[in-house]
């Protein structure tokens, strides 16, 4: 009897190790270097505006992010922001960029346990340089059966990387903290979504829970998912 399961995918920003933490304490050192321009909830706004409007231009990462400061800055001071600004936002996202990377906890024996009975993939949204920068320094490269570095999560998009990797999304799961990108398009593909809530989420991965959904399924942390994983088999 085929296997209910072949497939397995992970994400990795706040997935499988920390991310969204070092754009917060960007932000916070941004609203600090712009209190005199504009109060913390309208820049926050006015942030969040640009970065919408630039993720077809840049995609998503810190580049992207940088950039939409920049912009903002130049906004909120009608283009009288200091060069000393512009310069520590530069700075601010090299930082980003040379971070240290932190594994999550469970993350490890979650990849681990799965790549001993299922092909394992990493997809992942970002910049390629950055994303393949922190993928290297995880530790976990060696793990996965295949890696794939895309500029967006659609249904299309699993729909491509599970016929590709494995044997199609109906027999392939994808595990995330992002609903809006890693869960609702792997269940539109007709694959099992699960969520792994992460405490700190982007505005823009926010999106209701598809909660009706049969192969809809959310875990406290990713060290339950290799016993999903068991429970769907046998199921």
């Amino acid at each position: 009897m085929a296997r209910k399961l072949t497939t397995i995918g992970f994400d990795a920003d706040d997935t499988l190790w920390h991310n969204e933490r070092f754009f917060r304490i960007t932000q916070d050192r941004f609203a600090d270097l712009l209190r005199d321009h504009a109060d913390n909830d309208h820049l926050m706004d006015r942030l969040l505006a640009a970065e919408r409007r630039n993720i077809g231009h840049y995609g998503f990462g810190v580049k992207g992010f940088v950039l939409s400061m920049i912009e903002t800055a130049l906004e909120v001071t009608e283009n009288r922001v200091p060069g000393a600004v512009l310069r520590e936002l530069i700075d601010a996202g090299q930082e980003m960029l040379q971070h240290p990377i932190e594994l999550l906890p469970h993350a490890q024996e979650a990849v681990e346990a799965l790549a001993d009975s299922h092909r394992v993939l990493l997809i992942t949204k970002g910049d390629l340089i950055d994303q393949e920068r922190k993928l290297a320094q995880s530790g976990l490269g060696d793990l996965f059966d295949g890696v794939e570095i895309v500029t967006d999560k659609r249904p299309e998009v699993y729909t491509r990387i599970f016929a590709d990797h494995g044997d199609g999304a109906a027999r392939g799961l994808m595990a995330g903290n992002s609903m809006k990108s890693d869960v609702v398009p792997m269940v539109e593909a007709g694959g099992w979504g699960v969520y792994v809530p992460h405490g700190l989420i982007w505005e823009m991965e926010k999106a209701p829970a598809p909660d009706h959904a049969p192969k809809y399924e959310a875990l406290d942390h990713l060290g339950l998912l290799p016993a999903l994983v068991e429970r769907i088999e046998q199921g």
